[in-house]
C-alpha cells in the first residue's frame, strides 16, 4: 500500500481509511437528522396544554379582527358592546393560562395579551375617532332637518320648502369633505351615513317631481278603491322609511316594514283588473314605487356584502383616475418642454377629449364620485386656461403695438399670474407647506396689483382687469382644491 505524506503533518495519510471514516460520520449525521425530526413530531404530539390553550385563544381572536378593523359605529351600538365583550373574556382566558413559571409559555401568553389588548384598542379608536365623531355630528344635523321638515310634510303639514332642498345638500357636501385617512371603518362609517341621507333626498325629489295620472276614479271599475288604499299606504310608508333611515321613528323597524310593503305587493297582484290596460298601468306604477322603497331597505347590508364604500375600485373612479393620470402626463410634458409653443394645439386638443371622457362617467348617484368628477374638470380645465394664457401672450409679443398704459399694466400682471399658475400646477403640498403661504401671499399681490390699475375710463381696459382677477381668483382657488388633501 502506497502512503502519501501531507506538508503539514508528520504521518502518513492512508486514502481508504479516511473514506471509511467519512462513510461513518455520515452514518451518524444521517441517524441524528432522523432522531431529531423524530423528536420534533414528538414534541408537536406532547404540546405544553397552555401553549395548546393559547394558540385557542388566539384563533378566537384572529376570527373577531376583521370585524374590528371595519367597525365603523359608535361606543354605544350594539356591535361595539358584543366586540369589546368577546375580547375582554378572551383576556380573562389568557390571564387564567397557567405558566407554571416557564419562560417559553409566559412569553407565549404576553404576545397574546397585547394582541388582543391591540384589538380592543383598535375598536375603541374607531368608535371615537375624531373624525366618526364629525361624521356623526353632521349626521344628527340632518336628523334636526328631517324631524322639522320631513315628518310633518308625510302627516299632513305643508310642502317641503326650499331651505330644507339647500340644507341637505349642504350635509352632502360637507361629508363628501370628511378625511378618511384610508381607514376603512371610517370609509364605512362615512358611506353608510351618505348613502342614508342621498336615498332621503332621492325619495323625497321623486315623490315631489312625479306627476302621475292617479289615482283613477273609482267608477272605472271596482279594483281601482283598492288599488287607491294602497296607494295612500304606500305614501305613508315613504315618510316612515325617511323616519327609519335617519334614525328619528324608534316605533317601526325595517323588517316589519318590509313585511307590510311585500304584503301591499301581495294585495295588487291577487286583483283582477279584467284586462283594462289602464288599470293594469295604474298597478303596475304602484308596484313599481312600492319596489323602489324595498330597494332603500336592503341599502345598509348592500354596502357591507358589496364593500361598495372602497370607492378605489369604483368603476367610475378608475376611469376619472386615468383621466387624470393621462392629463398629468400632458401637463408635464409642457412644463419641461424647450418649447413648449409647439404643443399648445395638441394638448389642448386632447384635453378637451378628456373633459368629454369625464362628462361620460357614471355618477351612481354617489356625492363622492360627483366630487371627485367636478374636481378632475378643474383639474384639466385649468390646464387648459394656463395653454390659453401662455398662447395669448406668445401672440401679444408677436404683435406689439400702443397700447392704453392701464392696458399695459393689466397685461403684465396677466404674465406674471402665467408664471405662478406654472407654478401651482407644479404644486404637491398642504397648507402648512412654505411654498403654499409664498404662492397664496404672490397671488393676492397680483390682486392687489390688479385693483390698483386704473383703467380712467376705458372700456377695454375694464374688461381686461376683470377677467384677470377672475383667473387669479381661479388660480387661488384651485390652490386650495390641491392643497385640502381631500380622498374618496
Amino acid at each position: 500500500m502506497r502512503f502519501h505524506w501531507l506538508p503539514t503533518l508528520n504521518k502518513p495519510f492512508d486514502r481508504n481509511q479516511e473514506n471509511e471514516t467519512c462513510i461513518r460520520r455520515l452514518w451518524t449525521l444521517s441517524g441524528s437528522a432522523c432522531e431529531t425530526e423524530h423528536n420534533k413530531s414528538m414534541d408537536m404530539g406532547n404540546q405544553h396544554p397552555s401553549i395548546s390553550r393559547l394558540q385557542e385563544i388566539q384563533k378566537e381572536v384572529k376570527s373577531v379582527e376583521q370585524q374590528v378593523v371595519g367597525f365603523s359605529g359608535l361606543s354605544d351600538d350594539k356591535n361595539y358592546k358584543k366586540l369589546e365583550r368577546i375580547l375582554t373574556k378572551q383576556l380573562f382566558e389568557i390571564d387564567s393560562v397557567d405558566t407554571e413559571g416557564k419562560g417559553d409559555i409566559q412569553q407565549a401568553r404576553k404576545r397574546a395579551a397585547q394582541e388582543t389588548e391591540r384589538l380592543l384598542k383598535e375598536l375603541e379608536q374607531n368608535a371615537n375617532h375624531p373624525h366618526r365623531i364629525e361624521i356623526q355630528n353632521i349626521f344628527e344635523e340632518a336628523q334636526s332637518l328631517v324631524r322639522e321638515k320631513i315628518v310633518p310634510f308625510y302627516n299632513g303639514g305643508n310642502c317641503v320648502t326650499d331651505e330644507f332642498e339647500e340644507g341637505i345638500q349642504d350635509i352632502i357636501l360637507r361629508l363628501t369633505h370628511v378625511k378618511t385617512g384610508g381607514k376603512i371603518s371610517l370609509r364605512k362609517a362615512r358611506y353608510h351615513t351618505l348613502t342614508k341621507i342621498c336615498a332621503v333626498q332621492e325619495i323625497i325629489e321623486d315623490c315631489m317631481k312625479k306627476q302621475p295620472s292617479l289615482p283613477l276614479s273609482e267608477d272605472a271599475h271596482p279594483s281601482v278603491a283598492k288599488i287607491n288604499f294602497v296607494m295612500c299606504e304606500v305614501n305613508k310608508a315613504r315618510g316612515v322609511l325617511i323616519a327609519l333611515l335617519m334614525g328619528v321613528n324608534n316605533s317601526e323597524t325595517c323588517r316589519h316594514l318590509s313585511c307590510v310593503l311585500s304584503g301591499l305587493i301581495a294585495d295588487l297582484d291577487a286583483l283582477d283588473v279584467c284586462g283594462r290596460t289602464e288599470i293594469r298601468n295604474y298597478r303596475r306604477e304602484v308596484v313599481e314605487d312600492i319596489n323602489k322603497l324595498l330597494k332603500y331597505l336592503d341599502l345598509e347590508e348592500e354596502a357591507d356584502t358589496t364593500k361598495a364604500f372602497d370607492l378605489r375600485q369604483n368603476h367610475s373612479i378608475l376611469k376619472i383616475e386615468k383621466v387624470l393620470t393621462r392629463m398629468r402626463e400632458i401637463k408635464n410634458e409642457l412644463l419641461q418642454a424647450q418649447n413648449p409653443p409647439e404643443l399648445y394645439l395638441s394638448s389642448k386638443t386632447e384635453l378637451q377629449g378628456l373633459i368629454g371622457q369625464l362628462d361620460e362617467v357614471s355618477l351612481e348617484k354617489n356625492p363622492c364620485i360627483r366630487e371627485a368628477r367636478r374636481r378632475a374638470v378643474i383639474e384639466v380645465q385649468t390646464l387648459i386656461t394656463y395653454i390659453d394664457l401662455k398662447e395669448a401672450l406668445e401672440k401679444r409679443k408677436l404683435f406689439a403695438c400702443e397700447e392704453h398704459p392701464s392696458h399695459k399694466a393689466v397685461w403684465n400682471v396677466l404674465g406674471n399670474l402665467s408664471e405662478i399658475q406654472g407654478e401651482v400646477l407644479s404644486f404637491d403640498g398642504n397648507r402648512t407647506d412654505k411654498n403654499y403661504i409664498r404662492l397664496e401671499e404672490l397671488l393676492t399681490k397680483q390682486l392687489l396689483a390688479l385693483d390698483a390699475v386704473d383703467p380712467q375710463g376705458e372700456e377695454k381696459c375694464k374688461a381686461a382687469r376683470k377677467q384677470a382677477v377672475k383667473l387669479a381668483q381661479n388660480i387661488l382657488s384651485y390652490l386650495d382644491l390641491k392643497s385640502d388633501e381631500w380622498e374618496y
